[in-house]
């Protein structure tokens, strides 16, 4: 009997159902095998996900139609004023202009607009522009279990697509000015957003895209979602994907757990936004061209320099780029 029971947990053991007991440490895991995986929420708190849990279908029938968009400039920089789909006057009297830039935002699951990476980034980009700045809050479906908010993505995604073509059509504002951001689950929103309106905006930046459940997934970030796709992995192969998804594929510290300054998977997958939210101000990460992953991933590209998050907008971006980013945490 005893040796029954041992055989039971060696069994639930290799068929990746066993559940990890320290939180943040994703070692565990093994892509596609893994049951369980630990994810963190909009504070970084890690929350211990059922890969395996049914989808909530009456929580995805709550889909996109529910997103909030939050404009943020320099006249309004931590107040935000809601624009409303439809609602032309809502635009008429806000902030919004025309004329500037408009960055886009959008964070993962279990988040939402009060998010720690969306002030964060957000007040980087009025820090160094004149633009506006809307935030997407779409908690409706990124608080629901991981599984219902990854089916949610893509309905979410469109509608922010077509709500910024609205925008655009009703409001004016120039598409190569257009700069989608998303973290995690987010990146594959804006992968979605930016595919609905016809791969019109410029910039498209995936900040290590969800990995589980998304190898294959015709709904992840690529690159016809702008004119320009990039995507910086810090937790590759774990919580983020570790292969190339983008025109330039960016692996700051070789694009693995761990990044520098932490010790679990959950920080180093945390650590995209505030890399990016630091290039927004300093423009100061130096990338080198890779061969392919592996130089990637040992950091031992030697090929053309490009600058990480905010220095690329061109296709000569093409590519796989690695870099270090030092040792001393914060950048």
């Amino acid at each position: 009997m005893k040796f029954l029971v041992v055989l039971a947990a060696l069994v639930a053991l290799s068929a990746g159902g066993a559940i990890p007991l320290v939180p943040g440490d994703n070692s565990h895991y093994v892509e596609g095998e893994s049951r369980y995986i630990w994810m963190p929420d909009g504070d970084g708190k890690p929350h211990l996900v059922d890969l395996h849990e049914p989808a909530d279908e009456e929580a995805i029938a709550r889909n996109g139609a529910n997103n909030q968009y939050w404009l943020y400039t320099r006249q309004n920089p931590t107040n935000a004023q809601i624009l409303v789909n439809g609602n032309a006057n809502s635009v008429a009297n806000s902030n919004y202009r025309a004329n500037r830039g408009l960055k886009v935002i959008v964070h993962g699951w279990n988040s939402n607009g009060n998010s720690g990476m969306n002030p964060q980034i957000t007040s980087a980009f009025l820090a160094v522009q004149d633009v506006n700045v809307i935030v997407v809050d779409w908690r409706a479906l990124a608080n629901s279990n991981y599984i219902t908010a990854t089916n949610g993505v893509p309905s979410v995604g469109q509608f922010l697509g077509n709500f910024l073509v609205w925008l655009i059509n009703t409001a004016g504002g120039n598409w190569n000015n257009v700069h989608l951001v998303g973290f995690s689950l987010g990146a594959h929103v804006v992968g979605n957003a930016g595919r609905q309106a016809g791969g019109r905006p410029a910039r498209v930046t995936g900040l290590d895209p969800a990995g589980p459940n998304w190898g294959g997934n015709s709904n992840a970030l690529n690159g016809n979602a702008g004119q320009y796709v990039e995507a910086i992995h810090t937790d590759g192969g774990l919580l983020g994907i570790f292969d190339r998804i983008a025109n330039g594929d960016f692996y700051p510290n070789g694009g693995r757990n761990p990044q520098p300054g932490c010790w679990a998977s959950t920080c180093s997958h945390g650590r995209a936004p505030e890399l990016f939210a630091s290039s927004v101000r300093t423009n100061h990460f130096v990338a080198r061209q890779c061969s392919n992953l592996q130089q990637a991933e040992n950091v031992q590209c030697s090929g053309s320099a490009f600058n990480m998050g905010n220095g690329i907008i061109s296709k000569r971006g093409n590519g796989i780029f690695g870099l270090r980013t030092g040792s001393n945490w914060p950048f």
